[in-house]
């Protein structure tokens, strides 16, 4: 299967307590197989059992019509696919994701992943089961990959465009009103010594990363433009306040300009209130 965006593999490297709700903070490794992705996923293929490289045996579910999954989930997986739900309501998922598959290996340190299908409208989502027994990180892992979801939306970029006056990735031209042209322009530009947009080379990531420890919500953010992205919509989500006057509370009051991010947090915050312990 071609995808344009890469699986996005979150390692966990911190989750630290701040003020308020938990502001979790989550590093790692973003791990490049744009090549190699048959190989990776579908080593066989018995009924809905696929082998998966970070993952082992995963079940892999299909996405319905109204937001369910078929064949229909049990256990932790109905749980965890649940709390998706809560997080970002059955249309959102109905129309945005195709494939769901769950893994449950205790000695993979990779939590999620996202791929865009041919259809650019729809991703794969992946999870690792086997961290779903901590309620608060499973809750900033799916927010994470979400964040992925609507800012490589097919509204965000042009594929077909001749030119570009914004940047250009993998998935085209970033639109000019795209989520993440707007967050490049006020975050990105301006940097002298940033990483390629699109890079994932974790030691890269840590040298820029250490020159601008200050600007970024946690290490893996600075992996690349995607990633500072959603960790930082995952924090705006996550965190019960904020100052916009220091430099990452300026990229969580980012997201205060548009309203319907406004929203989303609000239902992701009130899907989960019961992980975040907000209830």
């Amino acid at each position: 299967m071609r995808r344009f965006l890469p699986p996005l593999l979150i390692t966990l490297a911190l989750v630290g307590l701040f003020a308020g709700v938990g502001a979790f903070v989550l590093g790692g490794e973003f791990t490049d197989e744009i090549d190699s992705y048959n190989d990776r996923v579908t080593d066989y293929v018995l009924d809905e059992v696929e082998f998966d490289e970070d993952f082992g045996e995963v079940v892999v579910y299909d996405v319905l019509e109204d937001g369910s999954l078929e064949p229909a989930p049990e256990g932790v997986t109905a749980d965890v696919w649940d709390l998706w739900i809560r997080l970002i309501g059955p249309d959102a998922a109905a129309t945005s994701i195709s494939q769901f598959r769950a893994g449950d290996s205790d000695t993979s340190d990779t939590l999620a992943y996202v791929y865009q299908d041919t259809n650019p409208q729809f991703f794969t989502l992946a999870v690792n089961l086997a961290t779903a027994d901590d309620e608060q990180l499973m809750v900033a892992t799916l927010v994470h990959e979400y964040a992925h979801v609507f800012s490589f939306g097919p509204d965000e970029f042009d594929r077909k465009a001749e030119s570009c006056e914004t940047f250009e990735t993998i998935e085209g031209c970033a639109e000019p009103t795209s989520y993440l042209y707007a967050f490049y322009d006020a975050f990105w530009a301006d940097y002298t010594d940033r990483p390629d947009l699109e890079n994932v080379d974790p030691d890269i990531a840590w040298e820029f990363y250490l020159a601008h420890e200050e600007d970024f919500v946690s290490d893996y953010a600075a992996t690349n433009l995607g990633e500072d992205f959603a960790e930082s919509f995952m924090t705006f989500v996550i965190e019960e306040d904020w100052s916009p006057d220091t430099p990452t509370g300026a990229k969580l009051e980012f997201f205060m300009q548009y309203p319907e991010l406004v929203d989303l947090r609000e239902q992701m915050r009130a899907g989960a209130a019961e992980e975040l312990g907000l209830t």
